[in-house]
């Protein structure tokens, strides 16, 4: 399709960001560097922040199709994948149900146990937990994660009991559920999908050894490894074992699937990212850049897929 196709076929495009989720801050850099590059591209388009009308703001913009670039509850999560398909406005990425399977790292977890895909045990957590029990089952160290947050936001990664309790309490700030996992020792790798293409796999490595918020969107230390250095043959088996995790859930349109490798070179499933980062610290920018789509390239393929799946009423 060519730029000029693009444009008649999507009409008035309102790029989505911030709202009222612990990621608003990495969201209103998404959008905005998504606003600008489909600016450049000479769409019709404008950027709305769900926070300042809700989604009555968003109708008077009169939209024919939505990007989105909200991370995190409100807008991963599938309320408003549901609102926009009520609303009968296309949108990019992952419908309902994906998006809230997606936001909820447990039973992402529990549909990929079910069709037989690795992933690392793990525990919900509350207030009475057995802690020793915790600890004896996972082992140590061990993950602890809020269920339903991304960009790393509350979790930690615990060697001791007490420490076990503590990261606990850390991770209620963020969610009302907590969870902890077995800690998979090994290099980190990240695949990104789009469309029925599978992007280059990235291997991040980190000084401190944790891909955390601060690496992720502020340092400049953290290292993205690509080409990823596996064999083809891994690279083919890492490849298809992130489609096959993205389909399970029911994934459409563009995301991002995290996974680590033990020391027996086993892939073992981590997360799944229905509304990956946009920014400059971005890693789907960073494989579609290494598979040949500039930014402004790989954003206009993203907004395409609205016509592939336009779920119009």
């Amino acid at each position: 399709m060519t730029d000029a196709s693009l444009r008649d076929a999507c009409g008035r495009v309102v790029v989505l960001f911030g709202g009222h989720s612990a990621e608003r801050e990495v969201s209103l850099m998404s959008g905005a560097a998504v606003l600008a590059s489909l600016q450049r591209s000479g769409i019709e388009v404008s950027g709305y922040d769900l926070a300042d009308g809700g989604l009555a703001g968003l109708e008077a913009l009169a939209p024919d199709r939505v990007f989105i670039a909200m991370h995190g509850r409100g807008g991963e999560d599938g309320t408003l994948q549901g609102a926009l398909e009520l609303l009968g406005i296309p949108y990019t990425g992952s419908g309902v149900l994906a998006s809230s399977l997606g936001m909820d790292k447990q039973r992402t977890k529990q549909v990929w146990q079910a069709l037989g895909l690795p992933t690392p045990e793990s525990v919900i957590l509350a207030e009475d937990a057995d802690w020793d029990r915790v600890c004896e089952r996972l082992g140590l160290p061990l993950i602890v994660k809020p269920v339903h947050e991304g960009s790393t936001l509350g979790i930690s990664i615990v060697d001791s009991r007490e420490a076990l309790v503590a990261a606990y309490h850390e991770a209620a700030r963020f969610d009302a559920q907590v969870m902890a996992e077995r800690f998979i020792q090994g290099p980190e790798y990240t695949v990104s999908l789009l469309g029925d293409e599978t992007l280059p796999p990235i291997r991040v490595e980190v000084p401190s050894g944790f891909y955390d918020y601060e690496a992720k969107y502020i340092s400049n230390d953290t290292r993205y490894h690509l080409p990823c250095g596996l064999a083809a043959a891994e690279e083919a088996e890492l490849g298809e074992l992130c489609r096959r995790a993205f389909a399970a859930i029911g994934g459409e349109g563009w995301g991002r699937v995290d996974v680590m490798r033990d020391a027996e070179s086993r892939f073992w499933l981590l997360e799944v990212n229905t509304v990956p980062g946009m920014t400059d610290h971005s890693l789907v920018p960073q494989s579609a850049a290494h598979a040949g789509y500039d930014f402004d390239a790989l954003v206009r393929r993203i907004l395409a897929t609205t016509l592939d799946h336009p779920r119009e009423r």
